[in-house]
């Protein structure tokens, strides 16, 4: 069985951890509607996605 030699340190064990993080969402204000959404997605309030109308408009 592999049991390790030494201790690993909280430092090492910090260094190795170091890009487990939470990111946050890339949350934007839409130019036509002034609401808050995420950034390559649909807004489903007025219905456009990049300057064109994919769906109706949720009312």
């Amino acid at each position: 069985m592999a049991v390790p030699k030494r201790k690993t340190t909280k430092s090492r064990a910090g260094k190795r951890r170091s890009h487990i993080k939470a990111t946050s969402k890339n949350i934007i204000e839409d130019k036509k509607s002034g609401e808050y959404r995420l950034s390559h997605h649909l807004d489903l309030k007025t219905g456009f996605y990049k300057g064109r109308q994919v769906l109706d408009p949720k009312e």
